[in-house]
């Protein structure tokens, strides 16, 4: 029952990213008014809903299952792509990306959480990095296709018809989560769950877990900080190529292209870590992205976009590893909790780097924020290298 669980989230993955809404995303934010300054702005109001939901469903996922938080964050997910094709103005979009914050807060902590306490009921928890990397290739690989079709789709038939086909993915993803089972929790661990009947409890036990793990902590912050700065060359690449003078046409292509690069990060990461440590991983990828942020921003044009996808590639190893270590060293008690105190953390990173890189953008161009972007991976490759140094040396 429990593999059952595995390839229904293979399944939820692939469709709940079967979305060619995002091939044209920007254009059609655009088209209805949105500038880089709003849709950054919106990306803040997206991070102020996971801070004030991210923590609250964590605990509840850790307290009464995993399944209730994922089916909450797919009917969000349905009704958002719905809201989108009504927007055209800024609050429409902003309440979109409130609830959206508010989805990805259910599901943060509660997907994960729930993968791996179902491969843990059957003694496969070992093979965790190898499911993640697994599913996040189903994850692009739904999102190539719906690339490849979508920029057709919007050239010939407008944007519109593309988020009523997301809309349709989301709701098949919804009709599978529907359909997973809560995994059981019965380990002594776990039992002790019961002792842990206050919302303060979850908290204080998660908060113990990363004071008590330093070196963890150091590698999830500076994980986050190549996030984010990859976060807003995912959000703002349609506007690079436009700025660029490359066709709409050419966006699917581009698109598929960056999502084929993620793929043999994502297979390979497990297979990496039996040959390097997490943090020797995490240093060469800030060493790369910091290189190639600042070639795109220099170099724009073919050899800027060669830069990209470079960085795709390197971006493609990071959340297996990372998410892997951390459930690794956590309990399964407060599983989705700490996952959500990550996923927090990560969105005030992202918020941090948001202020500066959509400012930036505004006043003088989307390559000049890219620019930005480096200047923040090389400031975290070199603190990065000061606290492995300082660990080396206890």
């Amino acid at each position: 029952m429990m593999a059952k669980n595995v390839n229904k989230l293979y399944l939820i993955i692939f469709f709940h990213n079967l979305i060619p809404a995002y091939v044209i995303e920007r254009l059609f934010w655009e088209q209805r008014g949105m500038t880089v300054l709003l849709v950054v702005l919106c990306e803040i109001i997206y991070a102020v809903s996971i801070v004030i939901f991210e923590i609250p469903t964590g605990v509840f996922a850790d307290k009464y299952g995993r399944k209730p938080l994922l089916v909450i964050g797919a009917v969000l997910s349905v009704f958002e792509f719905i809201t989108l094709l009504f927007a055209y103005d800024f609050w429409s979009f902003a309440l979109v990306v409130f609830l959206a914050g508010i989805s990805s807060a259910c599901t943060s902590g509660a997907f994960n959480a729930l993968l791996y306490d179902s491969l843990a009921a059957v003694n496969k928890q070992s093979s965790f990095e190898k499911m993640v990397g697994r599913m996040n290739s189903l994850d692009l690989i739904g999102a190539m296709i719906a690339a490849l079709s979508g920029s057709v789709l919007a050239k010939y038939y407008g944007f519109e018809l593309n988020y009523i086909l997301s809309a349709l993915g989301m709701f098949i993803a919804f009709v599978f989560t529907i359909l997973l089972k809560e995994p059981p929790r019965t380990t002594p661990e776990v039992r002790q769950n019961t002792k842990l009947n206050s919302f303060i409890s979850y908290i204080k036990k998660s908060l113990l877990f990363y004071k008590s793990n330093p070196k963890l902590v150091t590698i999830l912050i500076n994980a986050m900080g190549i996030g984010a700065c990859i976060t807003y060359l995912d959000e703002f690449w349609q506007l690079y190529l436009d700025e660029a003078g490359f066709s709409v046409l050419f966006f699917g292509v581009f698109s598929a292209c960056i999502s084929l690069a993620r793929i043999p990060g994502n297979i390979l990461a497990a297979s990496l870590l039996t040959y390097f440590k997490t943090e020797s991983i995490i240093h060469f990828i800030l060493a790369l992205t910091t290189v190639c942020f600042f070639a795109t921003a220099i170099f724009p044009g073919l050899f800027g976009l060669l830069t990209i996808i470079i960085i795709f590639i390197g971006s493609g190893v990071i959340d297996p590893v990372v998410t892997g270590f951390l459930h690794h060293h956590g309990s399964s008690n407060i599983r989705a909790t700490i996952e959500s105190f990550q996923s927090l953390i990560e969105s005030v990173i992202t918020f941090s780097v948001g202020i500066g890189f959509g400012m930036i953008s505004s006043h003088f161009s989307v390559i000049s924020g890219f620019f930005f972007l480096g200047v923040i991976s090389c400031l975290f490759f070199f603190i990065f290298l000061r606290r492995i140094q300082s660990f080396a040396k206890d």
